[in-house]
């Protein structure tokens, strides 16, 4: 991994490469993204924006030449490109890797919010998609209860599984950039994210206005909320393993495990992290 970073970010071309193949792979959001976060952080947001316009420009051009929808292809640059950008950009200015993850936790809160306020009707959006995804699961006799597909868990799943995408992609674009052979700057450790009392606070306030109010948009931003703590939880594995009190086969076995025990690992990760946000463990832990 270290050689494919090195490699992508020796030469523009080797950039604009690895961008416009990327970006035509299962999930985006992820593997276009690393590679846009790397080229940010190694040679900064002027020439990796140069690097971007000519990759889409390459991308358009194959687009006319078999016919591919060119509403679809920017459609898919412009989700892809765009919000990792402005986070790479956060990064790079404020030097901070924390800082950067809680912005991503308020936009999308606010993006969640924000569908609410633009979509009167959630179950008519929803439910073009709820059908194709129902003719799927018939079609291949996938086992999936259909009955709990509703607008409230898409909209809930979308801004989570969007969140996940990009601050994965950060992420793993981060550790690329500090895994480069030349000198890189620090912008913190993963081991460290802390989303911070106010963040949880505010997971706290919704959670009992939603209880009080009972209203749907509420529960939701709350469960968001609550769920993106998962990855402090994350952070604090890595910590424990750092500090000599966690095997790597520890580490090893919670990613193995997590598409398998997907909600009850989630679930205590977030709660993990989410009290971690409170308390404080690394910290005493430290002291101690």
């Amino acid at each position: 991994m270290q050689a494919l970073a090195a490699w992508l970010v020796a030469r523009p071309q080797n950039a604009v490469l690895g961008l416009a193949v990327t970006l035509l792979l299962p999930a985006p959001q992820l593997t276009s993204g690393v590679i846009l976060v790397l080229l940010i952080l190694a040679q900064g947001s002027k020439l990796a924006l140069v690097e971007v316009l000519i990759a889409a420009s390459v991308l358009l051009t194959v687009s006319l030449l078999f016919g591919v929808s060119i509403a679809s292809i920017v459609t898919l640059m412009a989700g892809t490109w765009v919000p990792v950008f402005l986070l790479a950009l956060l990064l790079l200015s404020s030097r901070s890797l924390t800082l950067t993850m809680q912005v991503s936790v308020i936009i999308a809160a606010l993006a969640l919010v924000g569908f609410y306020v633009v979509v009167v009707d959630p179950v008519a959006f929803w439910q073009p998609y709820m059908t194709t995804m129902a003719e799927i699961v018939k079609q291949n006799n996938l086992q999936l209860n259909t009955e709990l597909l509703s607008a409230e868990v898409m909209t809930v799943s979308a801004v989570l599984a969007f969140w996940v995408l990009y601050s994965v992609g950060l992420l793993l674009g981060y550790a690329l950039y500090k895994g480069l052979p030349q000198e890189t700057g620090n912008y913190g450790r993963f081991r460290d994210l802390d989303f911070g009392r106010v963040i949880a606070l505010t997971m706290a306030v919704t959670s009992l206005s939603a209880f009080v109010v009972d209203v749907a948009w509420l529960q939701n931003l709350a469960f968001v909320l609550f769920v993106v703590f998962w990855m402090q939880g994350l952070a604090i594995v890595h910590w424990l393993h750092g500090q000599g009190q966690l095997p790597l086969a520890a580490v090893i076995a919670v990613y193995v495990l997590l598409p398998f025990l997907q909600v009850l690992l989630m679930t205590a990760l977030a709660v993990f992290g989410y009290t971690d946000a409170w308390f404080g463990f690394r910290r005493r832990l430290k002291k101690a």
